[in-house]
């Protein structure tokens, strides 16, 4: 077998591959269908410091070689989790991720203090969420702004912190290195991209927010250049995602430098992705005689 490890923000991961935040809920669900502790992590459903409802109307559609959500967060909140998911979750073995997010700076550090403490191994801050006090820009457009939060946040845990990207950001290369200067031990990227759909027999916009985000084989090319781009900029791990349905996928991320990937997408159309993809990835590697991932990561 081929040496599948990485070290991740000082945790030891059987594997790079991570499930993405929104696609794989707190885990209970897929562990019904095959062993997830195969995987080498997973990042919980994303919390808010309150718990959401979520968005009105249709919150899935398919499109062209990918497909848009505007689930809008719906989530338990960060004190609704501890007290119903952590207890399996923190048992879950494989490295164990929380998505925190936020509609104002104060939500995140409020959030992030609730955690702190509690038994799990890294928090992923996503700052793809709308910033209520600037008229819903979302906080990772503007390098800035995101510094602000991501400063606060660093003070408020002693967790490792990876801050996920949006690739709407102004320039996400300038983005990542502001988050590494402000104590990000990591960056994940890319989070869905702004995208619309109408329907042209009701005259009217697919989702009831106009706007969702789009994730899938589509993307995964700009999200490729966007993750190849900020590992040459920064010097923290860079987690990689954005339309990774297959190892091959997965290897071409690895060689634009990326520490570890997500998966989303592919797990609504295949829930045994993940064990199906770590077999392929040992066998690509056994074919070609890579015994770590050490030996092609950032090759490119």
């Amino acid at each position: 077998m081929a040496d599948l490890r990485v070290n991740l923000c000082g945790m030891n991961l059987k594997n790079p591959i991570i499930m993405a935040s929104g696609t794989f809920g707190f885990g209970k669900e897929y562990g019904e269908i095959y062993d997830i502790s195969v995987l080498g992590g997973i990042s919980s459903k994303g919390l808010t410091y309150v718990p959401k409802a979520g968005n009105d109307g249709l919150r899935v559609y398919e499109t062209a070689s990918g497909m848009m959500n505007s689930v809008g967060l719906e989530n338990p909140g960060v004190q609704g989790f501890i007290d119903q998911e952590l207890p399996s979750f923190s048992k879950l073995d494989l490295c164990r991720i929380v998505n925190l997010g936020g509609s104002c700076e104060d939500d995140y550090v409020e959030g992030a203090k609730l955690l702190d403490d509690k038994d799990f191994d890294i928090i992923e801050l996503n700052i793809s969420c709308p910033n209520v006090k600037h008229g819903g820009m979302a906080f990772g457009i503007k390098s800035e702004v995101a510094r602000d939060v991501v400063r606060s946040v660093r003070k408020a845990t002693k967790k490792p912190l990876i801050v996920k990207l949006s690739p709407n950001a102004e320039d996400i290369v300038e983005m990542a290195k502001v988050c590494e200067e402000e104590g990000a031990d990591g960056i994940s990227l890319v989070n869905t991209f702004k995208a619309m759909a109408i329907d042209i027999k009701n005259k009217k916009p697919v989702f009831d927010n106009v706007t969702a985000g789009l994730s899938g084989p589509a993307i995964k090319p700009i999200a490729l250049r966007m993750v190849y781009e900020v590992c040459k900029a920064v010097s923290i791990p860079v987690v990689g995602m954005g339309g990774i349905m297959n190892a091959g996928d997965v290897i071409e991320f690895i060689m634009a430098g990326a520490t570890c990937v997500q998966i989303g997408t592919a797990n609504f159309t295949d829930p045994k992705i993940g064990e199906k993809i770590i077999a392929d990835l040992n066998k690509y590697m056994e074919e070609n005689n890579i015994k770590s991932l050490d030996e092609i990561r950032g090759i490119i």
